[in-house]
């Protein structure tokens, strides 16, 4: 009887570790997407935003276990989400350097041409659902910073 107590005793004490608890978090908000645009010139109109790094529409079941123990990608997609929430909170200079380094580097690795359009520029878009439809809000514009092909 001692033992299931101790056992019992145990696991009280781990469960709020295991399965925590919602109040943990001060609200439960949308969180903010990074959308990107290359221009031609500074002073040049955006026409296509892309969004930066979508979320896979559809994961395999092994694509999923694979990712519970090794995913640095998605952390470092958490850490911009955590940049973007506080430049909405408080727009500071580090915030902004940090998504848009990512982005550069993003864009160094891909095959889109940079050349034509040297110039980049983010925003921080929410989605919300109204009745049966969604409806983009933008909630911030960065400035255009000049794309150099290298992180700063």
């Amino acid at each position: 009887m001692k033992h299931y107590k101790n056992m019992l005793q145990t696991l009280k004490l781990l469960l709020p570790a295991l399965v925590p608890s919602w109040r943990f978090f001060d609200t439960i908000a949308p969180s903010p997407r990074i959308e990107f645009t290359l221009l031609q010139t500074v002073q040049g109109a955006p026409d296509c935003w892309q969004e930066f790094r979508p979320r896979p529409e559809q994961l395999s079941i092994l694509s999923m276990l694979k990712r519970m123990f090794w995913n640095p990608r998605w952390n470092e997609s958490l850490f911009l989400v955590s940049c973007a929430e506080r430049l909405m909170e408080n727009p500071a200079e580090h915030s902004n350097q940090e998504i848009l380094n990512r982005i550069k580097a993003e864009l160094e690795r891909s095959s889109i041409d940079v050349l034509t359009t040297p110039y980049l520029q983010f925003r921080l878009v929410f989605w919300s659902r109204h009745d049966a439809r969604l409806e983009k809000h933008i909630a911030f514009i960065s400035k255009v910073h000049p794309y150099l092909g290298g992180v700063e």
